[in-house]
């Protein structure tokens, strides 16, 4: 085996689609995609992965490395899939998960429901055990309790146990001895507590971290045995990583025992990969476009960095991990174009899935979806989907858009050419409005922005979306399809580590002092931490922030801290950033505030030996293009050049109407733009300039 044969492959589960990508030391991407099996992910990966090493011309035993990203989490928390669960908290708090925030789950309507709790409020228990703010011992939970509680979780047959005390996040001893006194009396059941998993403040916050962490666990525990069990029977050995939440990567064991840092892996995935290939381009500022067959996710790149968020959603629990700031619009290829009673059309969110797919997949799907759109439209080749391996059947996806066209009155010849162009509109305001939303929220304009476009469907509808919202470019990557999995073997392994002690700066020296031994305590757990994630890494490096408010204010904002400043913290420098990040989020400074800091955060990450990305081989493109293709575009068909996208060479320029096509997805430069091939393969759509 030579020292060039030695690669990566990153996977990438989706919910039509299994993505895979091969980088070795030659430079060489080599992609592949494998339907999804919704009822075992790890299935599709044992089909996909012998198709890929046999395509890239290698040996299992050259693997070095395996990345995976899987929703798998994610879909089980939406679609209430985990384990039973029983919760002990401290007397006074058993309300906990049904109060929440106290706030209605819609502004506009008194009668929406509530997500229902986690945790059935039967087996949610009390106990006396508490702590004050400050992590003192106020009270303790006695013999008779513990009993009493043993006894309902066995009766109620609960698979997990998860404790919650009062201010736990500054005492995290006194949960784990709870744990241990309760895990004698229910041997071989599982116990968490709230503070091991993350000790920060808020306690529904804490709370809900430790409980989905615990819901998860069995079902991701179970998946990874099975799908590390796949890999070695195909004779790989190399390690397994699995994308984590904040764009990073973490070994499987970690994996399994945290399986809540991987709940939002898939999406983060896609938006490192984006920020490596801005690196290599023009753009500093992008926004990134995952359409795949399911939904859209979109995210901000600021100075070719991902932003990061602590505070999200998953399936309506809040989530106050790091995770990369992604939104979700209900918008994919398979998503489904329907008309409802008042006869408006609607695509999404409910999706045709893998099986049985859009109508022209011919596996029994009868409803149009935006796939049958862009095939009826002249965006795809029924003859080229996946490269000839799935001929798609025309006529069945132009009988459901003529079914779609009826139900809207549409009549005439080109009705379900109507009725697809109609839909592609509809999703591009979609999505251009939450595009114009998230922007405005960080005070930004959609001019200064390139749009990033991936997944199966992204490069078909990215045009359409930056023409609409107002972005002048368009850069689609070479394996936009595939993206996510390259995505996975791009990123370093990271984790968070968070400790939440109140610290206000007015104080002085013993404040600056007790911020510095936080930190160090914080990098020796996570130098502990890191060094048990495998031989593949190289150096590591820490980065830290701190969560600061005005005394007084409800809500706090995260403060980036040089290392400097880290290791020997100054009240004035302190306060000065802060200061900077309040004007930027809210315009003005308040000077005559003291300030506060109430959470402090360390990221370690270890450094994976980075991939280069392949050059586009040199050559002299052709002057014509091979073919031409008819395509309905506001009211009428019009011709369009069709090229090949392994046929581009660097420099090449197209001129709109024009569609790239690639085994993976299809690519449309409309009229009015033209598409520039960049030296690492990258299309870059803009606005053509126009005469004075």
């Amino acid at each position: 085996m030579t020292a060039t044969s030695r690669c990566r492959i990153g996977i990438d589960v989706g919910g039509t689609f299994t993505d895979f990508v091969l980088a070795d030391q030659a430079d060489r991407l080599v992609r592949y995609k494998e339907p999804s099996v919704p009822d075992d992910p790890s299935l599709s990966v044992e089909r996909g992965l012998p198709r890929l090493i046999e395509r890239a011309g290698v040996a299992p035993g050259d693997v070095e490395l395996v990345v995976h990203g899987t929703t798998l989490a994610l879909n089980a928390i939406i679609q209430r899939r985990g384990a039973r669960l029983g919760l002990v908290v401290s007397a006074g708090n058993r309300g906990v998960l049904e109060i929440g925030r106290a706030q209605l789950p819609s502004a506009f309507s008194f009668l929406a429901p509530k997500e229902p709790p986690l945790v059935p409020r039967n087996v949610v228990r009390e106990v006396s055990a508490r702590l004050d703010v400050h992590g003192a011992v106020v009270g303790q939970a006695t013999e008779a309790e513990l009993d009493e509680i043993a006894a309902i979780f066995q009766a109620a047959g609960v698979d997990a146990v998860t404790v919650m005390l009062l201010h736990s996040y500054a005492n995290p001893a006194f949960e784990l001895d709870v744990a241990a006194r309760l895990a004698e009396r229910l041997p071989g059941l599982s116990i968490s507590t709230s503070a091991a998993v993350w000790p920060e403040r808020r306690e529904y916050e804490r709370c809900l971290m430790a409980l989905m962490n615990a819901y998860i666990q069995p079902l991701m525990t179970g998946y990874l045995d099975r799908l590390s069990q796949r890999i070695c029977g195909l004779g790989v050995s190399a390690p397994i990583y699995i994308t984590s939440n904040n764009g990073g990567t973490l070994g499987i064991e970690t994996a399994r025992q945290r399986p809540i840092d991987t709940i939002l892996s898939g999406p983060a995935s896609g938006v490192v990969a984006a920020s490596v290939v801005a690196r290599q381009t023009p753009f500093d500022n992008l926004i990134t476009l995952d359409m795949g067959g399911t939904s859209a996710d979109m995210s901000v790149i600021q100075q070719r960095e991902p932003t990061q968020t602590t505070r999200t959603s998953v399936g309506g629990l809040p989530l106050i991990v790091p995770v990369v700031a992604v939104s979700a619009v209900g918008a994919g290829g398979g998503s489904i174009v329907w008309v409802d009673r008042q006869s408006a059309l609607k695509v999404g969110p409910s999706s045709a899935g893998a099986a049985p797919g859009p109508a022209c997949y011919g596996r029994g799907g009868t409803e149009a979806t935006l796939t049958d759109c862009y095939l009826v439209a002249g965006y795809i080749d029924p003859t080229h989907f996946l490269g000839g391996r799935l001929q798609l059947d025309a006529e069945a996806a132009r009988v459901a858009l003529e079914a779609v066209a009826g139900a809207l009155g549409i009549t005439g010849q080109h009705r379900a050419e109507q009725a697809a162009e109609a839909a592609i509109r509809i999703t591009t305001a979609v999505m251009s409005s939450e595009i114009a939303r998230d922007l405005a929220q960080k005070g930004e304009e959609a001019r200064n922005y390139a749009l990033v476009a991936f997944g199966g469907a992204g490069p078909t509808h990215a045009n359409h979306i930056a023409d609409d919202a107002g972005i002048a470019s368009v850069l689609v990557p070479l394996t936009p399809s595939t993206f996510c999995a390259l995505g996975a073997i791009l990123a370093n392994v990271k984790r968070d580590f968070v400790s939440s002690h109140f610290l206000r700066l007015a104080d002085g020296a013993p404040a600056l002092a007790a911020l510095a031994r936080d930190f160090d305590s914080l990098e020796q757990t996570a130098s502990r931490w890191i060094g048990s994630e495998g031989d593949i890494l190289g150096s590591n490096r820490y980065e830290v922030s701190a969560d600061m408010r005005y005394v007084g204010q409800a809500f706090e904002l995260p403060v980036q801290l040089p290392d400097a400043l880290r290791r020997a913290p100054e009240a004035t420098a302190l306060t000065e950033l802060f200061h900077q990040a309040h004007e930027k989020v809210y315009s003005f400074r308040d000077p005559s505030s003291d300030t506060e800091i109430v959470a402090e955060r360390l990221r370690v990450v270890g450094e994976i030996p980075p991939i280069s990305l392949p050059l586009l081989p040199a050559g002299v493109p052709a002057t014509t293009p091979p073919t031409t293709r008819s395509l309905f575009l506001d009211g009428s068909h019009i011709g369009a050049a069709v090229y090949q996208r392994d046929d581009l060479r660097g420099g090449q320029v197209l001129e709109g109407p024009a569609i790239v096509e690639q085994e993976d997805t299809t690519t449309a430069v409309l009229p009015g733009w033209s598409a520039t091939v960049d030296e690492i393969g990258n299309l870059l759509i803009a606005r053509c300039e126009r005469s004075p």
